[in-house]
């Protein structure tokens, strides 16, 4: 397989540090040249200690498994001989605690596809989604349920 890489920055600047209220913003850097805004979620940590404009690591992780799961539906779609004109997912992940560990407990993707042309059964449609859930990288690396609760539009 590939090796994959991000780089992960922060610096203090002026802040005190000891007194645990420093921002928690800071960048992810990936190999195409991109730089991220990351921060703390706002829902952990509230602002200003937190950014709520910037990705935390508990959204990036729902977008992450999303985007796996829908490149590989696009491509068994394709594969099939359907046309996807639209993909929208309104993916959701829960934090919880197990065990008395806070954890990611589930993630639901609730992809919308629109088809040109000719479409796939519903039968067809939900084998695509079940085909892309079985091969999805990342949903295979975590030990949490990820649903997937497709729709096909009309």
């Amino acid at each position: 397989m590939a090796l994959h890489e991000a780089s992960v920055s922060w610096q203090r600047g002026e802040q005190r540090f000891t007194d645990n209220r420093y921002s928690r913003a800071h960048a992810w850097h990936f190999d195409g040249g991109i730089t991220v805004p990351a921060s703390s979620s706002d829902k952990v940590l509230p602002v200003p200690l937190s950014t709520a404009e910037a990705v935390d690591p508990e959204e990036a992780l729902v977008a992450a498994l999303s985007s796996c799961h829908m490149l590989f539906f696009l491509s068994y779609a394709a594969r099939a001989g359907f046309v996807v004109d639209r993909y929208e997912d309104s993916a959701t992940g829960t934090l919880g605690k197990i065990e008395g560990r806070s954890c990611m407990t589930s993630v639901t993707l609730a992809p919308h596809v629109t088809f040109q042309g000719s479409r796939p059964d519903l039968e067809q449609f939900h084998q695509l989604h079940h085909a892309a859930h079985a091969d999805c990288y990342l949903a295979n690396s975590v030990n949490f349920e990820v649903a997937c609760r497709p729709e096909l539009a009309e």
